[in-house]
């Protein structure tokens, strides 16, 4: 069978120079150090981009943090994402609880869908006027998930295709013509995304249950904050606010005023070295540089960043990446001077 045409490498132009986003790392350690001093434990970040998400290489690039800090009676985590695997939110639970007798972690600005699943591990939870925490409610872009008009797979969530079939009983029910919802709902929707929904569902319902069992002794009120998060919220993104939080049963403290301002000022230094890193060639062709997660702790930073060319296939409409070079980094200060090398992970 003859191998299929790939599309062949663009070189870049020799006057094109590549965005680099900024290594920032004597900026956040000279903030870390101040916030260092306004919280109880050693103080360690973990920020994502609107690129980046929670991720199982996460756990190693924490890690490499924590082995070089050591075990610590209490461990202070800032938390910002938007959310992403919640297997490697309880591997993350997991490896903190190996270094630390308490958790606490500071949640200053979002803290949404796997990241709120990373804070549900933590023996208190700090909030301010901008935090929020979401539910926990899966969707999943399964292979065989319907495209949208890029040709991108579409995510899809349990609840949606469960209010799909509760509207179907309510008004096309009621005539009694006897008609499957789920035949119908088949001809959108391949049923094995409907059954691998239906799994991921009861997986983000015990791996919710896992994670606060690591310090909440009652497992009914443990089951009931899993359901709730899983079930009782009609929007995934819907804002959980610290007072929403603390009627989940959840043990949110306020962040301290004197500190809320030094969370929002590495969140910036943070935004600055995640920004976009867009080299554009032509109308088909760009490079993109973005730094998308960083992990940081007294002396080193730990972050990930991509470094790969886009191109558009006109006749598949959509975007295909090459010359993928992504890599995580470590980043420490030597003799004055800050050092970027590769950390190796896989």
């Amino acid at each position: 069978m003859p191998s299929a045409k790939k599309t062949p490498a663009r070189r870049r132009r020799p006057s094109t120079r590549v965005k680099a986003p900024p290594i920032l790392f004597k900026k956040t350690q000279t903030v870390l150090d101040r916030i260092q001093r306004k919280v109880d434990g050693t103080f360690l970040s973990y920020w994502t981009s609107t690129s980046g998400s929670v991720c199982d290489n996460d756990v190693l690039a924490l890690h490499a943090i924590l082995k070089a800090t050591g075990p610590r009676d209490r461990i202070a985590l800032l938390v910002k994402s938007d959310g992403g695997s919640g297997m490697a939110s309880l591997r993350l639970v997991h490896l903190l609880r190996q270094y630390a007798r308490r958790l606490t972690v500071i949640a200053p600005l979002n803290c949404a869908s796997a990241a709120t699943m990373l804070a549900l591990g933590a023996d208190t939870i700090q909030m301010g006027p901008l935090s929020y925490l979401t539910a926990v409610d899966t969707s999943l872009e399964h292979d065989l998930s319907p495209l949208d008009h890029t040709n991108q797979l579409v995510p899809v969530s349990n609840d949606e295709v469960d209010r799909v079939i509760r509207l179907w009983k309510e008004t096309v029910g009621r005539r009694g013509d006897g008609v499957n919802p789920y035949q119908e709902l088949y001809k959108y929707l391949h049923p094995l995304v409907i059954g691998a929904l239906d799994r991921a569902s009861s997986l983000s319902l015990m791996l919710c249950r896992e994670i606060l069992g690591y310090h909440m002794t009652d497992p009914r009120k443990a089951l009931r904050i899993a359901r709730r998060l899983n079930s009782s919220y009609p929007a995934h993104q819907y804002p959980i606010t610290s007072r929403e939080a603390r009627k989940l049963g959840l043990n949110v403290r306020d962040i301290p005023r004197d500190l809320e301002p030094l969370l929002q000022e590495l969140n910036l230094l943070y935004s600055e070295m995640g920004q976009r890193a867009i080299t554009d060639y032509d109308e088909a062709n760009h490079h993109d540089n973005e730094i998308t997660n960083i992990l940081e702790g007294k002396g080193m930073q730990v972050l990930y960043q991509i470094e790969k060319d886009w191109h558009y296939r006109k006749e598949e409409r959509r975007w295909v990446s090459m010359n993928d070079v992504s890599a995580w980094y470590r980043c420490s200060s030597r003799r004055g001077r800050v050092v970027k090398e590769k950390l190796h992970i896989r």
